[in-house]
């Protein structure tokens, strides 16, 4: 007979900034009771821009989850993480025995657009540096 084995898991979770809170605090609710009494520690990382836009947003709120959990578990997350209103991505990760948690991520303050260097000259710096030189 299989024996239970619980394994050690990190859900990231990024959650649509825009949604309303009421939306985006039942999400964060059902998540945490979907993983209820196995759940090792949680982290609020607060609202962080994004590597690239998802669905036309440049940031999401980051949660961090690191809880135990079998295979059953990890497909009632999965289908219903897919389905809820208010989450933009999340990701599943079973960790190795004695990782450690991941540092959260360094303060920064989103730059406005205006901040930042337009995307054309960065292409076109690019390009200059690497056309071969001509003589």
């Amino acid at each position: 007979m299989p024996r239970f084995v619980a394994r050690a898991y990190d859900l990231m979770l990024l959650l649509d900034p825009a949604a309303p809170e009421e939306r985006r605090d039942a999400a964060i609710s059902e998540v945490e009771s979907l993983i209820g009494s196995v759940l090792i520690a949680s982290y609020d990382w607060g609202q962080r821009r994004l590597a690239y836009e998802i669905d036309h947003r440049p940031e999401a709120d980051y949660r961090l989850y690191q809880f135990e959990g079998d295979n059953a578990l990890l497909e009632r997350l999965n289908q219903r993480l897919r389905i809820l209103d208010g989450v933009l991505r999340f990701r599943i990760i079973r960790l190795k025995p004695g990782q450690t948690t991941p540092p959260p991520p360094e303060h920064q303050a989103p730059r406005r657009r205006e901040e930042r260097e337009p995307q054309d000259t960065r292409v076109a710096a690019r390009a200059a540096a690497d056309a071969a030189p001509t003589e």
